[in-house]
């Protein structure tokens, strides 16, 4: 069986056709191609363009979404599309359309991730029949959990990266303070502190704060960026270039910068195994553990993940790794789809 798996984003597009083996546990990679979606006035046309030359057609096509999927429909959240499953297969001509959430398809692809494609924080002890949480900071901050059903799991999504952004100590009170008079909020949600958009925010507040000096060559991106002047072709956004600074070492903010993000990381995601008491694991997915690797494993996420108090022998139990995969939600989807 031939299926169209996709990673549909508001920048960017992935669609792999892949040939699932028999027993639908093993597939092979046929094809794929990455398109500019801001390209396309709609899914239709990009996957009539990747199959354009091929004499058959596949069974089924499974799209993980940036956007909340309701009704087998979905309006993208930062991409003027309205996908529908049903105008998808009359259009596509394909048998079988299905649309998930792109954070779901992460917590399917978790469960046909190899051992090299982890990274492990904190061995723990896993329990097989327990629950796995999934945590993952990108351009927001996803959360869900899997729950043992059967010989396989359900996936349940979750809305906990817009929780109360809690402080532990006097310098994040400051922060969330900053961030309360900056976009005039009464509560500041976890999400801008754990994710792109807050290690810009972080920077922001360090920087306006005095901290340290800037660099000039990021001082001028930031005034660019804040000021939404895009330089050259090609834009990079001021996370990304914060973020490789810290890890380069030397820029005294941008390595403050990333300390605050990765220490907050670890209390959430510590805060999401409270509540799961996920023996299963906790995985750290989405854009930014992966490429800020050494970061994650120098020790303070881990001893901000067990700061948990009384619990803290409870949270030292739970197994904790990064996804390495980039890909993981193109495995979910083709895993969601074998079995859908």
């Amino acid at each position: 069986m031939k299926v169209i798996a996709g990673d549909i984003g508001g920048t960017k597009t992935i669609l792999r056709l892949v040939e699932v083996l028999e027993g639908g546990r093993d597939f092979d990679r046929v094809y794929e191609a990455i398109y500019k979606s801001k390209d396309f006035p709609d899914l239709v046309p990009m996957v009539k363009q990747f199959l354009a030359g091929k004499d058959y057609l596949p069974e089924k096509a499974c799209f993980a979404l940036a956007g909340p999927v309701v009704n087998n429909t979905c309006k993208l959240t930062n991409l003027n599309w309205l996908l529908d499953s049903h105008r998808l297969e009359q259009e596509l001509g394909i048998e079988k359309v299905i649309l998930i959430n792109d954070f779901a398809a992460i917590s399917y692809g978790i469960l046909s991730l190899a051992g090299n494609e982890i990274k492990t924080l904190q061995v723990g002890s896993f329990e097989a029949d327990a629950p796995i949480a999934v945590i993952g900071a990108g351009t927001g901050l996803g959360e869900g959990f899997l729950v043992p059903s059967g010989s396989d799991y359900q996936v349940f999504g979750s809305e906990g990266g817009h929780v109360d952004f809690s402080p532990r100590n006097e310098l994040e009170w400051e922060l969330l303070q900053y961030l309360q008079g900056k976009y005039q909020l009464k509560r500041v949600s976890v999400e801008r502190v754990v994710s792109g958009q807050g290690i810009v925010a972080i920077y922001q507040f360090l920087r306006d704060r005095g901290y340290a000096p800037e660099a000039p060559t990021i001082k001028e991106m930031m005034e660019n960026w804040e000021k939404q002047q895009v330089v050259g072709e090609i834009r990079r956004e001021p996370a990304e270039v914060i973020s490789m600074a810290a890890l380069q070492r030397g820029d005294r903010l941008c390595e403050k910068t990333l300390s605050m993000f990765v220490e907050a990381y670890g209390a959430e995601a510590g805060n999401l195994a409270l509540k799961l008491l996920p023996g299963g694991g906790v995985y750290i997915a989405g854009g930014i553990a992966g490429k800020i690797l050494p970061l994650m494993e120098d020790g303070r996420f881990i001893s901000v993940f067990k700061e948990k108090g009384r619990l803290r022998r409870v949270v030292e139990q739970i197994p904790v790794h990064v996804v390495l995969n980039p890909q993981v939600g193109l495995l979910g989807s083709v895993r969601y789809a074998v079995h859908c």
